[in-house]
């Protein structure tokens, strides 16, 4: 599997991403927003393993997410309604769908449904992507904000660092 994985991140030349996994970068529009030097759509592959998920984090655009091959993604969602989880794949009678949306602002993050393998996703972002939007809060400001949810907290964040 490992094999598999590092052959996926060469051929797409994947690198590290910031929130966990790997991302490339397949399309920046270039068309902009009026009056604003704002890309109108990005897209991305994103891959995500068992051990390398997808931190808490969240941007000030809608996110589309779209399912390629691997195991089913689960994308969390945390607000002051709970906690949620939306199923991301191919088996539509187990409740995933193929596509789905992260709203502008949601705080979300997103790990494998199985415990093993990988899963790679598309994401498309409109208005595009920019990394001045991109928020990665940190874990103690999340367990305040949020205490009843601590397990999916203290595995979708980072450790705090030591002060």
């Amino acid at each position: 599997m490992e094999k598999e994985i590092q052959h996926i991140i060469q051929t797409l030349g994947l690198q590290p991403h910031p929130e966990g996994g790997f991302y490339g970068e397949t399309y920046r529009s270039e068309m902009t927003l009026d009056g604003l030097e704002r890309n109108l759509l990005t897209s991305i592959y994103f891959l995500i393993t068992a051990g390398n998920v997808s931190r808490f984090h969240r941007i000030k655009s809608d996110e589309l997410w779209y399912f390629h091959t691997g195991n089913a993604v689960v994308v969390h969602t945390l607000d002051e309604n709970g906690h949620r989880e939306l199923l991301l794949g191919n088996e539509l009678d187990k409740g995933e769908r193929p596509y789905l949306l992260v709203p502008s602002g949601k705080l979300f993050g997103s790990t494998l449904r199985s415990q093993e393998g990988y899963a790679l996703v598309s994401c498309a972002v409109a208005p595009g992507f920019d990394f001045k939007d991109f928020e990665l809060p940190s874990r103690g400001d999340l367990l305040h904000q949020y205490p009843d949810h601590s397990v999916i907290i203290e595995k979708l964040t980072y450790p705090d660092p030591i002060r």
